[in-house]
Order: structure tokens, then sequence, then C-alpha cells
């Protein structure tokens, strides 16, 4: 367990004390419909739902002789219960209890996730809108590209996100079933309609078919949609990693008063959050492929898949819940300089828009392939330090001859190739669910 980097909801949720209740939860429902069906005295379900308590203690001293989990869980119950303890778990196999259990186990974490997601939703919107019209440079492999604006990079995590929380509720949807179909899932020993009035009691819908487990598909489908999670916060970590560099300064993470970045450098500001997500989202992404692993079983099932998901499972659930916890407060508090991103707009001497200069003169009637060339000698002319492009332009006797100063002026005004921006806006934040 992660517990380092859990928050105390999604850690309470993978405690023995959690677990044990949630599996007498199962047993309980059951119990209460084996009752209504006639399986079980009515008075027997009575007693056993006022009187059963867990008691951990005896619960791990039993395990440490049966080496079985769920059969100390039910002996130690039992115990409290008397005699009508022997129709406790009657009919039922471990994995009715487990599976069942996890499902509802799972959908609550889902229910933490859905508010983190909601949160960093709500926070990108914040982000995006205020800095709508604040104009930067835009970058392709790294190199400056065209402008954009802060706003809009910002918009389309927004967009990210929501296509996250979609995927969530189908995943949910996914992860939420229970099954009590027995030791090989043909209700040999309890009937379908048990099973049906236990998962409507736990908020789950019935497995339409199952073996002795609930198939892994849906566990690896339920992660796979965390590791999604997980890689879209380590594509933003990584925006603003970079963004932080001393060389660009666009924008960058609070430093508190008295924090250190450095043990041995003083000036040191690093951006330790942007990293830290980065880093767990590594584990995240790692743990999607154990629960790839555990589709394939053994048969109705074999146990491999079980102590894998007994790390995976809490450690990819706490992991993310504190990520979007940790990456969120870190939007609400980041720094953001477009002063620097500016400067940095101006940094190559007008090179960005060389673009637009192409094509102005494309319109005047120059072949495509002849401006281009006209072009690109002025920008290898620029980047070897032989003057500012926009200087190396508008000198040019060729483009002169094409294009009026006004309509040179044009082709290196920002604006223009962020005209489109509250358009774009309205698609995302209007229109979109």
């Amino acid at each position: 367990m992660i517990d380092r980097y859990s928050r105390p909801a999604m850690r309470a949720l993978w405690s023995a004390s959690h677990k044990y209740e949630t599996w007498l939860r199962v047993e309980l429902a059951a119990c209460d419909a084996m009752a209504e069906e006639g399986l079980i005295p009515r008075d027997a379900a009575a007693t056993i739902r006022s009187r059963a308590r867990i008691n951990e203690a005896r619960i791990e001293e039993m395990e440490r002789v049966t080496q079985h989990d769920v059969l100390a869980f039910v002996n130690a119950v039992a115990e409290t219960v008397g005699p009508e303890g022997r129709f406790l778990h009657e009919g039922l196999t471990s994995s009715d209890v487990l599976d069942t259990a996890l499902a509802v186990t799972l959908r609550e974490a889902t229910a933490i996730f859905r508010d983190d997601l909601a949160r960093l939703h709500q926070v990108l919107r914040e982000l995006a809108t205020r800095h709508r019209d604040t104009i930067m440079i835009g970058r392709s492999h790294g190199v400056h590209g065209e402008p954009i604006t802060f706003g809009l990079k910002i918009a389309i995590w927004y967009e990210e996100v929501g296509r996250h929380r979609r995927r969530l509720e189908h995943a949910d949807e996914e992860i939420g079933v229970g099954k009590l179909s027995g030791s090989m899932g043909t209700f040999a020993h309890v009937p379908p309609s048990v099973e049906a009035h236990v998962c409507t009691a736990l908020g789950l819908s019935p497995a339409p078919v199952s073996s002795q487990i609930i198939q892994r598909d849906r566990h690896a489908a339920y992660m796979a949609c965390l590791g999604l999670i997980a890689a879209s916060l380590e594509k933003f970590a990584v925006e603003i990693r970079h963004l932080q560099r001393t060389e660009v300064l666009e924008a960058e993470e609070h430093f508190a008063a008295g924090q250190k970045g450095s043990s041995s450098m003083p000036h040191k500001r690093n951006p330790i959050g942007s990293e830290n997500v980065s880093g767990l989202a590594r584990v995240v992404k790692a743990n999607v492929q154990a629960a790839l692993d555990n589709v394939a079983l053994w048969h109705e099932r074999d146990i491999s898949h079980s102590s894998v998901e007994r790390v995976i499972l809490p450690d990819t659930t706490m992991a993310l819940d504190y990520m979007l916890d940790r990456f969120t407060t870190l939007l609400e508090r980041l720094q953001v300089y477009p002063e620097r991103m500016r400067k940095n707009l101006e940094q190559t001497g007008g090179l960005v828009y060389s673009q637009r200069v192409m094509l102005a003169l494309v319109e005047r009637g120059l072949p495509r392939e002849q401006a281009y060339a006209i072009v690109q000698d002025l920008a290898m002319r620029a980047w070897k330090g032989e003057g500012r492009f926009e200087d190396l332009v508008k000198g040019d006797p060729g483009v002169a001859a094409r294009l009026a100063p006004s309509a040179l002026d044009g082709c290196f005004d920002p604006s223009y190739f962020v005209r489109h921006t509250a358009e774009i806006f309205q698609r995302v934040f209007e229109e979109s669910p």
C-alpha cells in the first residue's frame, strides 16, 4: 500500500474494518433474501441481522489456522450470532462475497473520483476563462510554431477531463455488478432470485452470467479508465514542468514562504508537484497492465488474480485520488506570467509568422512552392543571426514588390492567429455537455 500518497476517505475504503463491514452487508442481504425465498427460517435471518458482529482480532486468529480469509470471517461472525449462525453463508462460495463486496467498494471509490474530477473540471474552466485571450507561442516538437492563447491550451485539458468523466460513468456501470451464483456459477444451491435481491439491496446489477467469479475484463476496463486519467494528469504535469523551465518560465508552481528547492542551491524553485504526479502516473499505468493480465484465468477460476488485486486496486485508487487532489490544488495556485509569454513570442524576431507571409504572397499570385522558397530563405538567414525575420522580410525587394507595407504589418499581428478563440470556447464550454 502506498499510504503516504493517500487521502483519508479513499484509504478508509481499503481498511480491514471496511472490508469486513462490506462482506457482512453481502452476507446479511443474502440471509434476508434466502428467508424470503423460504430457504432459511425468517427468525434465523432476523437473529443474524440483529446479533452479527465483527471481531477483527478473532477473524485474524482464525485465519492463522484456516489460511482462508472468508472462512475465518464467516466462522468468527457466526460465533457472535449463536446457533442461528449456521445459516450464515449458506449455499454461497467465497467469491460470491468477495466479488460482490469488491464491486460495492469500487463504486464507492468511483464516487470519490467523481467529486475529484468535478473539482478539477471546474478549476480548469476558471483557468481557461481567465486566460482565454492571454497570447503565447504554440510549440511543435518543442520549437516555436504560431501564436495560441494559454486559455486554449487549458481548454484542451478541460475537454479531455470531460471525456474522462464520461468514461468513469461507463466504467462504474461495468464494474457495478454482483454475483451469488455459487461455486461454478450455475446457481446450484441458491436461486438467481437471491442474487437479484442482494444486488438490488447493494445498488448493483446481477452479472448476466458468471463462473465462480465475476469476469476480470470488467476490472481491467475499470483500471484502464483510471490509467487514462493518470495519463492525462501526467500530460498536464509535463506541460507545466516545461513551462517552468528557466529558459521558458511562462508559468510555475506556487512556491511557499519557507519552502526550499534544493539542499545545496538556494535559488532553486522546482516543479515538485508536477514531478510527483508524473512519477505516480507510472505506477498507475503499470498497474493497468497487471489488471489486463488478470483477465486470463484457468477454467472457471483460479486464484492468481486475487493477490494482484489486493495490491493494484488499493494502490491505484489511493494514488489517483491523491494525484487528482494534488494537481487540482497546484492549478488553483498556478502562477501564470503573460509578460514572459509575450517576450517569448517575440524572441525569434517574427519567425513564427512565416506561414502568414507565405500565404500572403500566394494570395498575390505567387506559386506556393516559390513563395515557400522565398520565405524559407529569409527564415534561414534569420536563424543564422543575419537579422530579425520581420526586418528581412520587409527589406526584401521581391516581397515588397508584391505586398504593401500595411499588408506586411498585418502578417505580423498575433491577434490574427487567435481570432477564432471565442468560437472555440463556445464549442467547448457552451455546446459540450
